[in-house]
């Protein structure tokens, strides 16, 4: 472990066996949305003006997905968001699209679609006749009730999107309080179905669901929503059309735009008890994507806001589903499975908490990048579930940057996502490391292979190492190499060895070696001009 006892901020620590790669964050303060390497060095910014609505993403394309806040006078809770922004690798804002009024409120999350289009959550006002009609208790009703939908939009032009379907949380709805009402039923037989009357906090809260995330299974076709309020994620049918998504009936799983599968808190459709409960106040379920360990289940930062003993965990579940993606469920019981199957706490739990936001990510390694993002802190972890690396975000109240040494505060970031070297949207781009983002920043001896503007490596052999390597590096060139950079990075991505040469000669080339390097493999980069080769060595005794 490598670790930097006198950093507050920034890189804090970070092992080889963690995982190379780029971290996408914003601030939730800043209108800075920052790409840094795994050594904590500044590689891109985008300057995007206003403040962040909570998400963003970097497509393939190389641009950059955000959500920024409209300020609504109308719905003023946290995760406000109210614009789409997208911008160019040069802070270009080249499409914005605005869902904020007196009756609608993009917030939270969006989600790019295969076919690029855009999935939004949306708050929509419900007035208290509204909510009355419906067969709202009347206890719980304030002056307004937010409901929930998802839009889905497709962009044209610099400030247009159409429309092409839509979901509504007020087609869903049971409630058992008043007979003479729409919706009424028995709850616990309509588990497809939103109690309309089942609330945590206060009764009357305008905010009644408060979902705070999204994420879409392409294969499956199918949507999970995040419901902080109720506790429990929500699993919805995409492949229906906007008619069908508002009744019962229709698309590939025949359910219309009902619920297919929720899980986390079976109080909400009274098929259990507070004992039942598994999520408190979670975010950022996701599917975990095919190739990856765990492919198929659903990843979970669980926050623990309201847990006996608040502590924060990020889980795995495997939901019951059939092979046509059909989720099953048994006579009166709540939705399977019984507990999540693969669960991370820290050995204190107590040290691990953050009540809001947060997110987490399995990646390719079989490692787990995870967001404490109310305290702004980035840590992978690896398949023992060790720290294999730690970041603390420098970014405070208002955008402003802390010095190194100093304690971190208010530096929330709402989640913190890993890019692979290989990711499209990098493809071309000069990815140089810079500065820390902190200021007045201590040397980390962080060499990581993040912090290379990395071209595609050519693999025509023109240039290639002799293995094993012994005391000495010998370069077979097929190609003479004018002005010629040779490093050798350990499995930790550290640089070992740096030659430059003004020349490599057509033949073979003698590179002495450090004596005191340990037997192992280690990687092999030669770069001249644009051009890169790459190349696994081994060194032994």
């Amino acid at each position: 472990m490598e670790a930097f006892g006198q950093n507050t901020i920034g890189l804090i620590s970070y092992v080889p066996e963690n995982e190379d790669g780029y971290i996408l964050f914003t601030p939730n303060s800043s209108d800075t949305t920052y790409l840094i390497d795994k050594c904590g060095n500044k590689v891109h910014q985008w300057s995007c003006g206003r403040q962040p609505g909570q998400s963003v993403y970097l497509l393939d394309d190389g641009t950059l997905l955000r959500t920024g806040r409209s300020n609504s006078s109308t719905f003023t809770a946290g995760g406000q968001g109210g614009f789409i922004d997208r911008f160019d690798w040069n802070s270009q804002l080249i499409w914005s699209y605005q869902i904020s009024n007196n009756t609608e409120c993009q917030h939270h999350d969006i989600r790019i679609l295969p076919n690029g289009n855009i999935l939004a959550l949306v708050w929509e006002l419900k007035t208290p006749s509204e909510a009355l009609a419906a067969g709202r208790d009347t206890a719980k009703i304030g002056s307004a009730l937010w409901s929930e939908k998802i839009v889905e939009l497709q962009p044209s032009g610099t400030s247009s999107a159409t429309i092409v379907w839509e979901w509504h949380v007020w087609d869903h709805l049971v409630q058992d309080f008043d007979v003479n009402k729409p919706n009424f039923g028995i709850v616990a037989q309509h588990p497809e179905l939103i109690h309309l009357n089942f609330t945590s906090g206060a009764p009357t809260n305008a905010d009644w669901l408060h979902c705070n995330a999204l994420d879409y299974n392409e294969a499956l076709d199918q949507i999970i929503i995040s419901n902080h309020n109720f506790s429990e994620l929500w699993i919805i049918d995409h492949s229906t059309t906007t008619a069908e998504a508002a009744t019962h009936n229709g698309g590939n799983y025949g359910k219309g735009g009902d619920l297919l599968y929720r899980w986390g808190n079976p109080q909400t459709y009274r098929r259990g008890t507070t004992a039942d409960k598994k999520f408190y106040g979670q975010h950022n379920p996701r599917w975990i994507t095919d190739g990856l360990n765990d492919a198929g289940n659903i990843l979970v930062f669980n926050n623990g806001l309201g847990r006996p003993g608040s502590y924060s965990s990020v889980e795995i579940i495997q939901p019951p589903i059939d092979s046509a993606g059909n989720y099953l469920l048994n006579g009166s019981l709540p939705f399977g499975p019984d507990s999540a199957y693969w669960v991370y706490t820290d050995p204190v739990p107590s040290n691990f908490y953050s009540l809001n936001i947060s997110g987490a990510q399995r990646l390719p390694s079989g490692n787990t990048m995870i967001c404490s993002g109310n305290r702004g802190v980035f840590f992978e972890i690896d398949s023992l579930k060790n720290i294999v690396w730690k970041y603390v975000n420098p970014t405070t109240q208002g955008g402003a940057l802390l010095s190194q040494g100093t304690a971190a505060a208010q530096n929330s970031v709402f989640r913190a996502e890993l890019y692979p070297l290989n990711h499209p949207g990098l493809s071309g781009q000069a990815l140089l490391p810079g500065d820390p983002v902190e200021l007045n920043p201590t040397p980390s001896g962080c060499t990581m292979l993040t912090g290379l503007n990395r071209p595609e490596a050519n693999y025509d052999e023109r240039v290639r190492p002799v293995n094993p390597v012994r005391h000495d590096l010998i370069l077979q060139c097929d190609i003479a190499l004018p002005f010629a950079t040779v490093q050798l990075y350990d499995l930790g991505g550290r640089c070992v060895l740096q030659q430059e040469t003004t020349q490599l000669p057509q033949g073979r080339s003698m590179i002495a070696m450090d004596d005191t390097l340990l037997s192992g493999l280690y990687l092999l980069c030669v770069r001249s001009g644009d051009v890169q080769w790459r190349y696994k060595v081994m060194i032994t005794d």
